[in-house]
């Protein structure tokens, strides 16, 4: 793993293990805010739970869980896609920025949807991410294109052994016994 990667995942999944921890110990603190955005997806995912406080306390597990993966480095890429699912309704519930009135309240709200953004960036990128040995669409499209390669080989190795033992098996036919 590089020293980029050691340092940048922790440090990417800070935010989240803590605002996951608020989110779990306290979630009535943001459930008022959360009401529109959770009722909005539990309208399009039914086994949702019926109050806010436990759809917030559940976003906030997520949260954690994946934050520490992905802190600690185990299955990052996983870790980053249920971080990112998790940050979009956090960011549409907390920080709706045209919704506010007052300007200065209004350009905070603004920045933190901004570096939410950021984040989410982050994590797509993180999701992609390797860690420089090929993805499994690359493998396997590299030993499919070995296989083809070992195919022809041995075609050619056939046919190349095949034509010399058939005119000598012809010589042979013409000879006397």
């Amino acid at each position: 793993m590089s020293l980029l990667r050691l340092a940048g995942r922790p440090l990417l999944a800070s935010m989240f293990v803590v605002g996951g921890m608020n989110s779990v110990r306290k979630p009535e603190a943001v459930a008022p805010l959360a009401e529109p955005v959770v009722q909005a997806i539990r309208e399009r995912v039914p086994v949702l739970p019926e109050r806010t406080e436990q759809v917030v306390r559940l976003s906030g597990g997520v949260q954690v869980v994946a934050g520490v993966m992905l802190g600690l480095g185990r299955m990052p890429r996983l870790a980053s896609l249920a971080l990112a699912a998790t940050l979009v309704p956090t960011t549409l519930a907390g920080h709706r920025y045209w919704d506010v009135e007052d300007p200065g309240e209004r350009a905070q709200q603004r920045i933190n949807f901004l570096k939410n953004l950021s984040m989410l960036g982050g994590l797509l990128i993180e999701a992609d991410d390797t860690g420089a040995a090929p993805s499994l669409v690359w493998r396997g499209r590299h030993s499919a294109h070995e296989l083809q390669r070992q195919a022809a080989v041995m075609g050619r190795t056939v046919r190349a052994t095949a034509r010399p033992a058939a005119v000598a098996g012809g010589i042979r036919a013409k000879l006397p016994c």
